[in-house]
């Protein structure tokens, strides 16, 4: 009988973790699942207890939070697998954004995202890794990187205590146009091409969404072996605001000012000015000159709807 390690993140989506527990133990008892449920106590501890259960020999591993919880669960998996020691991703998104989980095809809704663990449906996905700043010995992502704007934005996001989910990165958005508006000159070393751009944003996906609403990449696949990287050079502040509906639509990609390219591979330099960037929503860095963000194709078992 397959054996489930749920880690709760009680502090996602501002409390909503917390407050979630009643109703995912339910859902897993009326499935009839084994589990044993766990609460995470601070950064990392999600990282520390995925790999715990690895070796104590849970068949799945689940992430029940936000974009965050779950990019620590895939870093302590990813771990695990580096000593030899593998088990299956699930994800229960209790969070703020959730775009992880719905990159790949996970129910953002509770009760249907516990049915995906009782269904047992299973698939490899690709897993990235980037490297530098704060993280020179790597750290693993399962949706995207963001380099610049959107770096900003969310870090202004979990400035805004009254405001969650995708008003709360709507606002922020706003904000940052005044904050942050200069692109930095930055040079985008792929597999085939080298690009010099004045980039407001560099978007490395792996998923599609970003922000909790936010298509970055409408066409991602983590199952295609590339990065879909979503370029947009600098524009007005004027240009900024007509730039962000389009990609809330997902169709930014007729605009002039915007890229798309797919590589398994970019090296990202800073020429001019300096690369705030996260990971799942996760800092890796703020004042940053250099990454290196690459592929590892068909890393990760997943449970997912189909």
């Amino acid at each position: 009988m397959t054996n489930f390690k749920i880690i709760v993140n009680p502090n996602s989506g501002r409390g909503e973790g917390m407050r979630s527990i009643p109703q995912i133990e339910a859902c897993l008892q009326s499935h009839a699942l084994d589990y044993e449920l766990v609460q995470t106590e601070r950064p990392w501890h999600a990282v520390e207890l995925a790999q715990l259960a690895v070796t104590e020999g849970f068949d799945v591993v689940v992430a029940a939070g936000g974009d965050g919880t779950a990019n620590e669960v895939i870093n302590g998996l990813m771990l695990a697998k580096a000593a030899g020691l593998h088990a299956t991703m699930g994800v229960l998104p209790v969070g703020q954004g959730n775009d992880f989980a719905f990159g790949m095809e996970i129910p953002q809704e509770l009760e249907p995202a516990c049915q995906v663990l009782a269904d047992n449906h299973r698939r490899m996905i690709d897993i990235g890794r980037v490297s530098g700043a704060l993280y020179p010995q790597g750290r693993y992502f399962g949706n995207g990187v963001g380099v610049g704007f959107d770096a900003v934005v969310g870090f202004e996001a979990l400035k805004l205590t009254r405001l969650h989910g995708f008003p709360a990165y709507l606002v922020a958005a706003l904000k940052t146009i005044f904050l942050y508006f200069n692109a930095p000159k930055v040079q985008l070393e792929l597999n085939d091409e080298n690009l010099t751009v004045s980039a407001l944003m560099v978007s490395v996906m792996n998923g599609r969404r970003m922000g909790g609403g936010f298509m970055m990449a409408p066409q991602g696949d983590p199952q295609d072996g590339q990065l879909t990287l979503c370029i947009a050079q600098e524009v007005s502040k004027l240009g900024i605001f007509k730039l962000i509906p389009r990609f809330m639509a997902g169709t930014q990609e007729s605009h002039p000012a915007v890229l798309f390219r797919n590589t398994a591979r970019v090296q990202v330099t800073a020429l001019e000015g300096v690369l705030p960037t996260h990971a799942d929503g996760e800092t890796v860095s703020i004042e940053g000159r250099e990454l290196l963000i690459e592929l590892l194709p068909a890393q990760l078992e997943i449970l997912t709807a189909r």
